[in-house]
């Protein structure tokens, strides 16, 4: 089956660059296209057996596996790649696959984001960590095509953007885990250090191929293709795994919503709250300055004192 895909691939899609795809490096695309769209099936099957409410950890995945499940489609198709002068060798025409970096673009955030919600790190934090990570992604595509060599200033912007990453997933990220629980902690920093060995990778592959065209387009895909697979499949089922220890309520990630039925307990553990006005009229409730418009006016006014619910500081 694989045969006949390769050749119908390569025969119906050629190459539009002098340095194109072989039918064993299009064999090993579909490979890593099968094994991203199991691990997508596996993980949507998964998390229907999650409870409702407490799906987060296990739908992210999804999302990052079915963007690589379309991208490598693509790139084993031999679609998705643009040619593009080398800079060092002899001159010719390498593909530059901007499939690959439509995928880092939506999977790497989604990526941070699976590791960040479990650190209890601020919102501010976790979106300039995403911002930065785009930044580092979008730079890497605008090198790999510039024909010149330029392409390393923007090689090394976002080289800058990926150090800044490091700094919050090892420092603040890993503190802040530690602060809901030794077992997240635990869980963070097993997935933070497996995801930022990977992530070193990137780069050094990134000037092997795209930026100095010593690794031709069959290497260049192997080094990928065992990166992606590494970084998406087994550090999602890795991650996943290591949560399993970790209570989910200790995130704060409750959503608040009728339909997701325990997380509602919250709120309505007190009776009285919506069917009488002691919530609005008790006196610690009001100088406590209470958020919420349910019954145990004291209770919440003490834990909103600060502005701050510190069960319910996250919500997704």
């Amino acid at each position: 089956m694989s045969s006949f895909l390769t050749r119908s691939s390569i025969n119906v899609n050629p190459s539009n660059s002098q340095e194109g795809l072989t039918g064993g490096t299009t064999d090993w695309l579909w490979a890593v296209f099968a094994i991203m769209l199991v691990s997508d099936l596996v993980f949507i099957f998964w998390s229907w057996r999650r409870p409702i409410g407490s799906r987060v950890f296990h739908q992210l995945p999804i999302l990052i596996l079915t963007t690589a499940t379309i991208a490598y489609f693509a790139m084993a198709s031999n679609l998705g790649g643009t040619p593009v002068m080398t800079e060092f060798g002899y001159r010719t025409t390498r593909a530059i696959w901007y499939a690959r970096y439509i995928d880092w673009t939506i999977t790497t955030p989604l990526l941070l984001l699976e590791l960040l919600l479990g650190t209890g790190l601020p919102l501010s934090d976790i979106v300039t960590v995403i911002f930065m990570d785009i930044a580092m992604i979008v730079t890497g595509l605008i090198g790999a095509l510039v024909a010149t060599r330029y392409k390393w200033g923007f090689f090394t912007f976002g080289c800058a953007a990926l150090i800044y990453i490091w700094g919050v997933l090892l420092g603040p990220a890993r503190v802040s885990a530690g602060n809901i629980s030794l077992e997240a902690r635990k869980a963070y920093v097993g997935s933070a250090a497996f995801l930022s060995f990977l992530w070193m990778l990137y780069p050094i592959c990134w000037g092997l191929a795209d930026g100095g065209n010593i690794l031709r387009p069959s290497g260049e895909m192997i080094f990928y293709g065992v990166l992606d697979i590494l970084a998406k499949p087994v550090f999602c089922f890795w991650h996943a795994f290591a949560l399993r220890r970790v209570a989910y309520a200790g995130y704060g990630l409750s959503s608040g919503k009728a339909s997701v039925g325990a997380g509602n307990l919250v709120g309505n553990a007190a009776a009285p709250g919506r069917t009488s006005d002691a919530g609005y009229t008790n006196g610690a409730g009001t100088t406590a300055g209470a958020g919420y418009t349910n019954g145990a006016g004291a209770t919440n006014g003490a834990t909103n004192a600060g502005g701050v619910n510190p069960t319910m500081g996250q919500r997704v």
